[in-house]
């Protein structure tokens, strides 16, 4: 099927609707657990709730699909780096300062770090060196940059050929599938190579994410690629518990048909909203949102109360960060990249 660009827009709702998920799996069982709530949510939700933590998941497999695109269409591996710093770097910094400050002001105190780990956060290499996360969902973005890593270093090293850089995924999988089932058994000189490096948990998600592009670009031909795609999805039963695999396996079919353009109902103005808003709205959701709901109780606010104030706290900053940081600091980094752009010679008189 050829590409449309207006069949991205349902994956933009997705990435609102996955951001929403894992918000409310923060908020409601995940602050029950950590703390307790002085509420308690009907059986059934709170249990739906649960599933919100793999809205990373959708994420993952989002990224993998707009990563291949990006390369596709970036000439050289510095100035992918350069698109993605931009991409992530500007909004996390802001992130990572309203973050410190607000836990360091407001609590909860096990969520505050120093100013040293803080600022080897700005890296997005801090779990590496050893630094705590400021936000707790900070962990995935470390998954993210290893994965930018990763995929410059094959996708320019193997001169951007589909079927050279296939090899290497199929190798990434043996080695996820591998990795998972000897999981508690690794030795410890492979520890760090196998659950960090090669993430090997999550980087079935992206690899799927990258066929699946190859799908929406009309080029899932090759039996080679649907025999990936299929892996990638079964990896899920081997890495997560059943239900949670289960939802895992949804989230790609889900994915798949919002590229094929057949959830066109999903590209609503609320949904495309919370979409531009995800990654700021990740960035500051967490630590924040318990701080506000901690205050929300100490204030006297009944708890649904005190999450709805955290819920509209996160995204009141997550607006302001996506229209005063995010978008501009694209805008200039695009500004930029069209000046650098070499211009096509004229033609002799």
């Amino acid at each position: 099927m050829a590409a449309s660009p207006s069949r991205l827009l349902s994956l933009d709702a997705l990435r609102g609707l996955a951001a929403l998920a894992v918000v409310l799996f923060h908020y409601l069982p995940y602050y029950d657990k950590l703390y307790g709530h002085h509420f308690a949510l009907p059986p059934v939700l709170a249990e739906t709730l649960l599933f919100g933590r793999y809205g990373v998941h959708l994420f993952f497999i989002l990224s993998g699909f707009v990563i291949l695109m990006t390369l596709e269409r970036t000439r050289t591996a510095g100035w992918f780096g350069l698109a993605r710093a931009f991409r992530l770097l500007p909004a996390l910094w802001i992130g990572i300062a309203l973050t410190f400050v607000t836990v360091q002001l407001l609590g909860p105190e096990d969520r505050a770090v120093s100013l040293g780990s803080a600022l080897l956060n700005a890296t997005l290499m801090h779990e590496y060196l050893g630094a705590p996360h400021v936000d707790g969902a900070y962990w995935s973005l470390v998954i993210e940059v290893t994965f930018y890593a990763w995929m410059a270093l094959l996708f320019y090293g193997l001169g951007g050929d589909w079927q050279r850089l296939r090899v290497a995924l199929w190798l990434w999988l043996a080695i996820s599938y591998a990795g998972v089932l000897a999981w508690k058994a690794l030795p410890g000189s492979l520890e760090f190579l196998v659950k960090d490096l090669l993430f090997v948990k999550y980087a079935p998600l992206f690899i799927g994410g990258m066929v699946l592009y190859r799908g929406y670009r009309g080029r899932l031909d090759h039996r080679a690629d649907q025999l990936l795609l299929m892996l990638a999805i079964g990896h899920a039963f081997m890495a997560y518990q059943t239900p949670y695999a289960l939802f895992v396996a949804g989230c790609y079919a889900v994915f798949a048909l919002a590229a094929a353009g057949r959830l066109p109902w999903l590209a609503k103005p609320p949904l495309l909203w919370l979409g531009r808003l995800s990654y700021c709205l990740y960035l500051v959701h967490q630590n924040i949102g318990y701080a506000i709901i901690d205050l929300g109780y100490r204030l006297g606010l009944p708890g649904p109360a005190a999450v709805a104030l955290a819920l509209a706290t996160a995204i009141a900053l997550a607006s302001l960060m996506h229209h005063a940081v995010e978008r501009p600091a694209l805008n200039w980094f695009r500004q930029y990249r069209e000046r650098k752009r070499p211009q096509p010679r004229m033609a002799a008189p």
